[in-house]
């Protein structure tokens, strides 16, 4: 009978037994109960935390354009969610842009894989969890974090836009994130998209009825959301968001996706 051993991913290595820790780099990084010892130790994570920038960076700079998919790791493989992520992923590759997820399991597997069988790049970021959680085996780059903050930084900076398919507590986070982002204009022309109507509509109804009529928001930050069902129309977006943002002509980039390279 095969032996189970708790087992974590931390950065390049994975530990099992009892060298797994207690707590993850992140919770001893926002830990500010117990012994003085984290005045000594802090500045020393700097240097950590400096090396996983260094490193993602390195490996994420030569991407082509990239669009990130979030979505739930819980969601089944037979689920129309996703078989949804699936198409998408194949679109997104398709259109000649790399399929970036956080490299686990569900939504994310999905969106690798759509990319992946249609012979694009599919890439993982994945994180340090008390749980362990895999990469994928449809990843083709895959990068492990050991700080959330890091590994968001690396969606935004290597992705031309964000779509989300349906999700849960952490799919609800980078979702706010780059609405906020792109609100107060620390990322521009950043398309962000929901995809399923009735999973979503609740939360566009609430946005609509609460923040909106209450004043938290302005009717323009309405025009930051597009949902959709539809995978070709949730292209369409980031391809559109890509040609103002590069500022040519429709007629240009109509010619410039004819000689575009299909993947492989």
């Amino acid at each position: 009978m095969k032996r189970t051993r708790p087992e974590r991913r931390q950065g390049q290595a994975v530990v099992r037994g009892r060298l797994v820790p207690e707590s993850t780099h992140d919770q001893r990084l926002l830990d500010r109960q117990g012994p003085a010892d984290w005045v000594h130790m802090d500045p020393w994570r700097v240097l950590r935390i400096q090396a996983e920038f260094v490193e993602g960076f390195g490996q994420l700079a030569e991407l082509p354009p990239a669009v990130t998919v979030f979505g739930s790791a819980r969601t089944t493989d037979d689920s129309p969610d996703y078989q949804m992520g699936v198409a998408l992923g194949r679109r997104l590759a398709e259109a000649g842009y790399a399929v970036i997820t956080g490299g686990g399991p569900g939504a994310m597997e999905a969106g690798n894989k759509g990319a992946a069988e249609a012979g694009g790049i599919s890439v993982g970021l994945g994180i340090e969890l008390p749980f362990e959680q895999r990469m994928n085996d449809y990843v083709d780059l895959g990068i492990e974090f050991r700080y959330f903050f890091v590994r968001k930084t690396m969606f935004v900076k290597y992705s031309c836009g964000f779509i989300t398919l349906p999700g849960g507590f952490g799919t609800l986070d980078e979702l706010f994130e780059a609405l906020t982002l792109v609100q107060t204009q620390k990322v521009t022309s950043f398309p962000v998209v929901l995809m399923g109507t009735e999973y979503w509509g609740g939360l566009i109804d609430w946005i609509k009825n609460t923040l909106l009529a209450s004043g938290k928001i302005s009717a323009q930050d309405l025009d930051l959301i597009h949902l959709t069902d539809d995978v070709e129309e949730a292209v369409n977006i980031i391809i559109e968001s890509e040609r103002l943002r590069s500022g040519i002509s429709k007629e240009e980039k109509e010619v410039v996706e004819s000689h575009r390279v299909e993947p492989q």
